[in-house]
């Protein structure tokens, strides 16, 4: 392994010590004793070429990265982990190596260890130094959303007052709260049957909200949008309930140009509804960990593959 896949032992004792922008191609710095355990989002950022790992919407990594090269550009958008695969062999290019794959598309984008020459140099995929990918793929679980975007924003806490979809009530919160109790964030899950990832998924542009377990669409509800017809582009991760503010606590990550302040984050929560049988269901499966993601583009089959993924491109 060559001596820029990974940080010396002095040099990863102090790496926080150098700024994020003097990474040298190949160092990273790793610090999961800031948010010990949580939800996991991702956020690459292209023109930093940069990876920012978020835990409970807290940054406890980023690393050098290479992404698509002029003709194989890295496609932005949201994405989720749709596969796991620690030794795996590309299957389009020669059989090439890709350790520690977390895969984003089915057609070929990953993130993996690999050559940092220090610009963008890949296929599609991200490229990460040897020693990240591995403590990243120890970190990550299918359906860990990964964000990959024109430039990387900071997630930051949310407390939306209700149970999000319907009006606040009182008795639903404590029900919510009931249905929560014992529930985990995801794993690594061995059988996606015992323990489902769940993702709710807004479109603006077909007026529709899906619930997705695993791989199928168990729910399906017509979008009710107060205010403009235009939502941005956002993930938010469950984080629990805050019994303070009788909410849940989420982690929210934006991934949108329009300054509208009918898309911040903490308007656009209390803009959507759902139909009440849509909200029953979804409370009834909220997790740790459950992904909603808000998007402007059309929930087509052009934007969707198996095994709970849908990907929200912009380009």
């Amino acid at each position: 392994m060559g001596t820029a896949s990974l940080l010396s032992g002095r040099a990863f004792a102090n790496e926080m010590m150098k700024e994020i922008s003097q990474l040298k191609p190949g160092e990273f710095t790793w610090h999961p004793e800031r948010a010990p355990s949580g939800p996991v989002s991702v956020v690459v950022s292209l023109p930093e070429q940069r990876v920012h790992v978020y835990r409970n919407g807290i940054r406890i990594a980023v690393s050098t990265c290479s992404t698509g090269k002029p003709g194989h550009a890295t496609p932005t958008g949201v994405f989720v982990v749709l596969q796991k695969d620690k030794n795996h062999h590309s299957s389009i290019y020669d059989d090439a190596p890709m350790p520690n794959m977390n895969r984003l598309t089915w057609s070929g984008v990953a993130l993996h260890a690999g050559n940092l020459p220090g610009y963008p140099a890949s296929h599609g995929c991200v490229r990460l130094p040897m020693k990240f990918s591995e403590l990243l793929f120890g970190a990550t679980h299918v359906g860990t959303p990964v964000i990959i975007a024109g430039a990387h924003t900071d997630p930051w806490e949310l407390t939306h007052p209700g149970m999000v979809l319907s009006g606040y009530a009182e008795q639903e919160f404590e029900q919510v709260v009931a249905g929560l109790d014992g529930k985990k964030p995801p794993s690594d899950w061995a059988s996606a049957s015992n323990t489902p990832v769940t993702s709710v998924i807004v479109s603006s542009a077909d007026k529709t909200i899906e619930l997705i377990e695993n791989d199928r669409v168990v729910a399906r509800s017509k979008l009710t949008l107060k205010g403009g017809d235009k939502l941005g582009s956002h993930v938010f991760v469950l984080n629990g309930a805050n019994s303070d503010a009788r909410g849940m606590h989420w982690s929210a990550i934006t991934h949108s140009t329009d300054a509208s302040p009918l898309t911040r984050d903490d308007v656009v929560m209390q803009r959507i509804g759902a139909e009440p049988s849509f909200v029953d269901q979804m409370q009834s499966r909220m997790h740790p960990g459950m992904t909603m993601v808000l998007t402007d583009a059309p929930l087509s089959p052009d934007s969707r593959s198996g095994k709970d993924f849908v990907i929200v491109t912009t380009g």
